[in-house]
């Protein structure tokens, strides 16, 4: 009997222990660990990623999307008086115009035009970044030369509207409106953005208008980053650091925030691109780091002083990289220089190739752009160029942005006839037909196709001042020079350098 109990105790022992292992290979207990780990796991199911996103936006639009404002504009126009007389516009040409008596008769019976006004319109929005004082920010031109300024909350209250301070160049402004306890946006960084990253548009252009003036929401991503617009959508503007996105940004929507969605602002939305008027998915915004730099003293009032060094500039090709002796294309080679300029002081000369600027390297045209545009004003800084080869180091004194900078650069183009181009000289006449100004030099007025010229991207109308660092004023400077010219030859434009190959003459 005792020798049963203890084959059955044996037996039993064995098969707990059996069953433990067994338990322990099947995992019958992952369940209640597993459902542990999956809310652990970075990867979540799409639902759950969609809720998740779902919530981030609603949020941004409670929170951000009550400091955004609408902003209306009235802008007062005047037109002078003057005679009404139909000769000025008479079918017959001026002959009308012309006759006293004729003028007479008209200024007799129709009499004089009173001057005549009439208010122009204009909307956009803005972002509350200060609750206590009031303070909102917005772009330049959405209150641009505005008579009167009126500001609609999210909640639909209207304010009077006062321009605290505002620069063209970079397009900011900051409005005061006599409220408080407002509902205020948390400024991000903009420095830190990718491509790819969730963005969120918010505009309020119709918040006068509509029973229910809480801002229009939209989302997408960051298309892309440091956009160039040039000057196309405007000449004293600065458009060369953007932010890109695919978030829709309508007319009207300029001056409101793009947010990420943490709800912080890191654009100031200023732009799109479109061939129809409407939303196409290419929207640009103002990086938030650019406005922080400047809004303590637009808030003051204060002038905004930008750095100027007083040259153009382009960018290296590869094959003027190779005519210069340039391992790579890195770098931007000096077109021109402003007389009387910081550049012209510190010894810069044209065909100058720039690689470094205040210790920063520089790579392309935006790059320097950037660079001297925040450099401080009366700062003595060290620039590293390659001059014939070799790298000298030179020092500049940052000059102030001359206010009508366009008056103070100086074109002086020169043309030229050889391998594939067709010249003249640059009487007023040509330059008339042609559009381009100057006294001296050759005008190109015709180019071979699949000349080397043509090649090279020279077109009818160019300007060409120097053939191989020589300058050329006239005929007899071009057949001079280009005679018997061999090899690559550099060419400079008026635009531009330029590198013609040897054949096809």
């Amino acid at each position: 009997m005792r020798k049963k109990i203890i084959f059955f105790s044996t037996a039993l022992l064995i098969g707990l222990v059996m069953g433990a292992v067994i338990t322990m290979k099947l995992n019958i207990f992952a369940p209640a660990q597993g459902q542990g780990q999956e809310t652990a796991a970075p990867l979540a199911s799409p639902s759950f990623e969609g809720f998740k996103m779902e919530d981030a936006v609603i949020n941004v639009a409670n929170t951000t999307g009550k400091a955004v404002v609408s902003i209306s504009t009235e802008r007062t126009e005047k037109l002078k008086g003057g005679r009404r007389g139909l000769y000025f516009h008479s079918p017959f040409g001026s002959q009308f115009g012309e006759d006293d008596s004729f003028r007479k008769f008209f200024d007799d019976f129709f009499g004089q035009m009173p001057e005549r006004e009439y208010k122009q319109m204009g909307l956009g929005s803005g972002v509350i970044i200060d609750s206590a004082k009031g303070y909102i920010l917005t772009n330049q031109h959405v209150i641009d030369e505005a008579d009167k300024i009126t500001v609609t909350l999210s909640d639909g209250r209207d304010f009077k509207g006062v321009i605290k301070g505002q620069d063209r160049r970079s397009d900011m402004a900051i409005i005061q409106i006599n409220a408080h306890n407002l509902p205020a946006a948390s400024l991000g960084d903009s420095d830190n953005l990718k491509i790819g990253q969730w963005a969120v548009a918010i505009g309020n252009p119709f918040g006068f208008a509509m029973q229910n003036p809480e801002p229009t929401v939209t989302m997408g991503v960051i298309s892309a980053l440091h956009r160039s617009l040039g000057k196309s959508f405007g000449r004293e503007r600065d458009y060369n650091d953007l932010i890109q996105t695919d978030a829709a940004i309508n007319p009207g929507n300029s001056g409101g925030p793009l947010v990420n969605l943490k709800g912080e602002v890191v654009g100031i939305n200023v732009a799109i691109f479109t061939t129809t008027g409407g939303y196409e998915g290419v929207g640009f915004a103002i990086p938030v780091n650019s406005a922080k730099k400047i809004i303590s003293k637009l808030i003051e009032g204060k002038k905004i002083a930008y750095g100027w060094f007083g040259v153009t500039v382009q960018d290296l090709t590869e094959e003027l990289a190779k005519y210069f002796g340039l391992p790579d294309k890195n770098g931007t080679l000096v077109v021109g220089i402003v007389e009387g300029s910081p550049a012209q002081k510190a010894g810069i000369k044209e065909s100058d190739i720039i690689k470094q600027f205040d210790n920063k390297p520089v790579n392309n045209v935006r790059e320097l752009l950037n660079i001297v545009s925040k450099a401080e004003v009366g700062k003595k800084i060290k620039i590293a160029i390659i001059r014939e080869k070799k790298e000298i180091i030179l020092e500049v004194q940052i000059g102030e942005r001359p206010e009508n900078l366009e008056e103070a650069l100086t074109v002086n183009p020169s043309y030229a006839n050889w391998r594939g181009l067709k010249v003249n000289e640059l009487n007023p006449d040509i330059a008339g037909r042609f559009g381009v100004e100057g006294k001296n030099g050759l005008i190109v007025v015709d180019v071979e196709p699949n000349s080397p010229a043509d090649e090279a991207g020279i077109i009818t109308g160019d300007v060409i001042l120097e053939i191989n660092k020589q300058a050329i004023k006239n005929v007899f400077d071009y057949q001079r020079i280009t005679k018997g010219l061999k090899g690559d030859v550099l060419i400079k434009l008026s635009r531009g350098y330029v590198l013609i190959k040897e054949g096809g003459e």
